[in-house]
C-alpha cells in the first residue's frame, strides 16, 4: 500500500508521512499532529510559502516603517517646539481697521510699557517675561558685514526662549535703564563678523551706523525643525532698541513663560482681562457687543497642539496606505489555502476516511494560514525595525518605533491569518466525501485497517 502512494509524487510520501503520524497517535486529531502536519504542508511547498507570506511581510514592514516615521517627526517636532520654550505664550498687536483699511499689525501702538509692567506685577501664571521689539540691519566689524536682526529684550528673555550664554555675560538692568550700547551675538553673526575666530568679546560692532559693544555670545542651537537658524539673531536692552533704533516708544510684542505647560490656558485669561482693562476694552452688554480685541494672544501649546494634530493625521493616513498592504497579503493567503484546498482533496478525504472531523480538517488548514501568518509578521517586524533603523542612520530622517506598534503588526497578521484562512478551511472541513473517486474510497478503507 506504501509502495503505491510512493510511486505517484513526492507529494504522495508527505500524504502518507501525514496519514501514518495522524493515525498511529489518535481517532481525534490533537493540536501538536496538527501544527507537525501543517509545518510539513508548508516545507512542502516552500517558494508557494514564500510567495504566499510576502504580502504580508511587506505590509508589516510598511506599517511598522510608516508609524516610525510619523511618530519620529511628532517627537522632533515636539523638541524643537521644547527648545524654543514650550510655556511660551506670545502677545502682539492686533491689526485695527482705519477708515476701512485693516493695518498691518507691526505698525500697531497698543502694546506699552504700561501693559509690559501690568501682565509682570499681576499675573499668577507666570515665571518669567519680557518686552520684545526688533528690527533687521546689516551689521558691521572691520571689512567683514552680514544681514542680521536685532531683539530688545531683557534678562527673562534666554530662560523664555531657552537661550544660554556661552562667553561673557547677560546685560544686566542698569544698561536697561540706560539704554546702553551693548549686544549678545548669536553664533551665525560671530562666524560672519569674525571668521577668523578672534575672540569678540570687547569689541565694537555697528548696527547699520550705530555702534554696540560685544559684551557675550549665545550658545549655538543649530536650525529648527522649519528650517530658521535659530543663531542668527543679536539680543541688545530693549530700551536701546527702542530709543536709539526705533525711536519708539511702544512695544513689538511681549513674550512670557507659564509656570508649567497646564498654566499656560489660564494664564492667557488673566493676560486678556488685563489688557482688556489697560486698553479700555468695554465688554458685552445686553444691548452692545465687546470691543475687538487690539492685541493678540498665542501659545506654543496652541501650536504643539496644531502640529501633533497634523501630524497624527498625517500618521494614521501613512499607517492606512501601509495597511492596504496587508489586506492584499491576506487576500493572497485566502487564495493559496483556496488553491491548496482543492488541490489536496484527496488527503483531506482519506483523514476523513480514517476518522477525521470536520473540525479537525478545519483546525488543519487555518493552523496553516495562521502560521503563515505569523511567520510573515515576525519577518516582516524584523524587517520594518531595521528598515526604520536605517532610515535615522543613513539618512537622518526622525523614526521613533514604539512598542504598540509591534504588538498591533502581530495583532492585525494573526487576525488576517484567522480571518483569510476561516473560509478556505470551512471549504475543506465540509467537502463531501461521496463525491471522493471509488479508488481513494479503497485507499481509505485499506488505511483504516492500518
Amino acid at each position: 500500500m506504501l509502495n503505491y502512494l510512493a510511486s505517484n509524487s513526492k507529494r504522495s510520501f508527505h500524504l502518507t508521512l501525514n496519514i501514518l503520524t495522524f493515525n498511529i497517535t489518535t481517532s481525534k486529531m490533537n493540536y501538536q499532529n496538527l501544527f507537525k502536519i501543517a509545518i510539513r504542508a508548508i516545507a512542502a511547498n516552500k517558494m508557494r510559502s514564500f510567495l504566499t507570506a510576502l504580502g504580508i511581510i511587506i505590509g508589516i514592514a510598511a506599517v511598522i516603517t510608516m508609524l516610525a516615521i510619523g511618530q519620529g517627526s511628532k517627537a522632533s517636532i515636539k523638541a524643537n517646539i521644547a527648545e524654543m520654550g514650550s510655556n511660551m505664550i506670545m502677545i502682539s498687536p492686533g491689526a485695527d481697521m482705519r477708515g476701512g483699511v485693516r493695518q498691518d499689525a507691526s505698525s500697531m501702538e497698543t502694546l506699552k510699557q504700561a501693559d509690559y509692567q501690568s501682565i509682570k506685577d499681576e499675573c499668577n501664571y507666570i515665571s518669567a517675561i519680557s518686552p520684545t521689539v526688533n528690527s533687521s540691519g546689516q551689521w558691521i566689524y572691520g571689512n567683514n558685514n552680514t544681514q542680521s536682526s536685532i531683539y530688545g529684550v531683557n534678562q527673562d528673555y534666554l530662560s523664555i526662549r531657552q537661550l544660554k550664554v556661552a562667553d561673557g555675560e547677560m546685560f544686566t538692568d542698569t544698561d536697561i535703564k540706560a539704554a546702553s550700547k551693548v549686544c549678545i551675538l548669536g553664533q551665525t553673526v560671530v562666524d560672519y563678523l569674525f571668521p577668523d575666530g578672534s575672540d569678540p568679546i570687547g569689541k565694537v560692532v555697528r548696527f547699520n551706523s550705530i555702534p554696540f559693544r560685544v559684551i557675550g555670545v549665545l550658545k549655538k542651537k543649530g536650525y529648527n525643525s522649519m528650517g530658521m537658524d535659530q543663531d542668527d539673531l543679536v539680543l541688545a536692552p530693549y530700551t536701546t532698541v527702542m530709543k536709539r533704533i526705533m525711536a519708539q516708544t511702544y512695544l513689538g510684542g511681549i513674550v512670557c513663560s507659564a509656570i508649567t505647560e497646564e498654566a499656560s490656558q489660564p494664564a492667557q485669561d488673566q493676560i486678556t482681562e488685563i489688557l482688556r482693562r489697560n486698553h479700555k476694552l468695554k465688554d458685552a452688554t445686553d444691548t452692545t457687543e465687546a470691543d475687538e480685541d487690539d492685541y493678540n494672544i498665542r501659545s506654543q501649546e496652541e501650536i504643539s497642539s496644531m502640529m501633533n494634530s497634523t501630524m497624527s493625521t498625517i500618521t494614521i493616513l501613512l499607517g492606512s496606505v501601509a495597511g492596504i498592504s496587508l489586506l492584499v497579503g491576506g487576500i493572497g493567503i485566502m487564495n493559496i489555502m483556496y488553491v491548496s484546498v482543492t488541490e489536496r482533496t484527496r488527503e483531506i478525504g482519506l483523514r476523513m476516511s480514517v476518522g477525521a472531523r470536520g473540525i479537525d480538517i478545519l483546525n488543519q488548514f487555518l493552523i496553516e494560514a495562521i502560521l503563515l501568518s505569523v511567520t510573515g509578521g515576525i519577518i516582516g517586524v524584523i524587517l520594518g525595525v531595521s528598515l526604520s533603523l536605517s532610515l535615522n542612520s543613513f539618512f537622518h530622517i526622525a523614526t521613533q518605533i514604539e512598542p504598540w506598534s509591534i504588538i498591533m503588526s502581530f495583532a492585525v497578521c494573526t487576525f488576517t491569518g484567522v480571518f483569510f484562512g476561516w473560509y478556505p478551511a470551512k471549504k475543506a472541513a465540509r467537502l463531501d466525501l461521496s463525491r471522493l473517486s471509488d479508488t481513494n474510497k479503497k485507499i481509505g478503507r485499506t488505511l483504516n485497517i492500518l
